[in-house]
């Protein structure tokens, strides 16, 4: 893979409430409208479309799509879990970087219902099945909880054991997320909330509380990705690049050490970080901006570690030093996060890619991360798949 690969256009909605948004097609398609004319391209440019998407009939990505125009060009339909958006994203570049086609399409976006996520299909096994397994025999009565808030819960009540943080530790995280999406018009929760009202609010599992947790939601992203020849030819901002990209899954030690922080997937985070820092030449001490899958407090917490941007059990210490948020050592999550922001699954990691793409280019408002110049994204789904990009930009 010799190509360059470099972010186009971007292009998001706002995240809403389950019941507030149009249908998932229209949703896709203004999506891929504004990537499009954010790239300052036609549709008839694009060579490929990868379309990430959960919940949904099948070939739901061709609906959309076929809003926006009819080319006959290939389209993908993605499933991943919660890092389906990346996991789209992942194969537009793949498609760029090989050289198989010019310029790729990469959107999500999801239509989703209220409530915790559930199992769709009980009438077979569960692809979660082994996963929740060791929930099951880690917590008594754990297998009453959704499946989200036990693993999740579990791995950061481990980790508390494990290292001895505080609960105001994790609450702590959520408030910076509040903070920081004051100032992000897409967001869906844009109040300030306290360290005393998310511990205040009702337990949801183990020492998990109801505001630590990451709204369902529904939206819709997209991303036009192109090669630095592409874009000299058609005169496109080629300023943001993606300078290293790894997909990683599960690992042996996700099941056989019985660990939750396992299960939730740090071993297949430290991987795809440790092939990115290695593909781009840059290590996580020059992250200036980082979108990661904070969808709950206690995989942020997890995830500071994997990703590098502090020690192992480091992350404490990282959070009340302020090393973060803003002029700290690395601004984490200035959209608000999928804790504040939403998180439609299809969606997620296009919106990450959309935020750091905007913040590069110094296009980010209020929340612009000041002098930005790398921005790492960490975008993971159980069962399971973990993305990591590095975006670089150039001078």
């Amino acid at each position: 893979m010799s190509n360059r690969v470099v972010v186009a256009g971007v292009g998001m909605l706002p995240f809403v409430k389950p019941g507030a948004s149009a249908n998932y097609d229209e949703m896709g398609a203004e999506a891929i409208r504004l990537a499009l004319a954010d790239a300052g391209l036609s549709y008839e440019t694009i060579g490929q479309a990868y379309a990430g998407w959960v919940y949904g009939d099948s070939t739901s990505g061709q609906a959309a799509l076929y809003k926006v125009g009819l080319t006959g060009i290939p389209v993908v339909n993605v499933n991943n879990n919660c890092s389906t958006g990346s996991s789209a994203l992942f194969l537009a570049r793949q498609a760029v970087a090989s050289g198989i086609v010019d310029c790729a399409l990469a959107f999500g976006f999801e239509q989703m219902s209220p409530g915790a996520l559930g199992t769709v299909f009980n009438d077979r096994p569960g692809p979660l099945d082994e996963f929740l397994k060791i929930a099951d025999e880690s917590f008594q009565g754990a297998d009453t909880v959704p499946m989200a808030l036990r693993l999740f819960g579990g791995a950061g009540y481990e980790y508390q054991q494990k290292y001895g943080a505080k609960d105001e530790t994790f609450a702590k995280v959520r408030e910076k997320a509040s903070l920081h999406a004051i100032h992000n018009e897409r967001a869906i929760f844009r109040t300030h909330v306290t360290v005393d009202e998310v511990l205040q609010s009702p337990k949801m599992f183990l020492n998990l509380t109801r505001l630590q947790c990451c709204p369902p939601s529904c939206g819709a992203a997209a991303a036009v990705i192109c090669s630095e020849d592409f874009a000299r030819k058609h005169n496109v901002d080629a300023r943001i690049r993606i300078a290293g990209q790894a997909m990683t899954t599960d690992y042996p030690s996700t099941f056989s050490e019985r660990s939750l922080i396992k299960v939730v997937g740090s071993d297949m985070t430290k991987e795809a970080a440790r092939s990115v820092y290695e593909q781009a030449g840059i290590g996580p001490e020059a992250v200036d901006v980082a979108e990661l899958h904070d969808c709950f407090t206690t995989n942020e917490v997890i995830t500071y570690e994997g990703l590098g941007l502090c020690p192992e059990g480091g992350a404490e210490k990282f959070i009340w030093d302020g090393d973060n948020t803003y002029g700290g050592k690395v601004v984490t999550n200035p959209s608000g996060g999928l804790l504040s922001k939403g998180h439609p699954l299809g969606a997620t990691g296009l919106g990450q890619c959309a935020e750091l793409t905007w913040q590069l280019r110094g296009a980010a408002g209020k929340r612009q991360v000041e002098g930005a110049r790398v921005a790492l994204q960490h975008n993971l789904g159980l069962g399971g798949a973990c993305v990591v990009t590095m975006y670089e930009r150039a001078e």
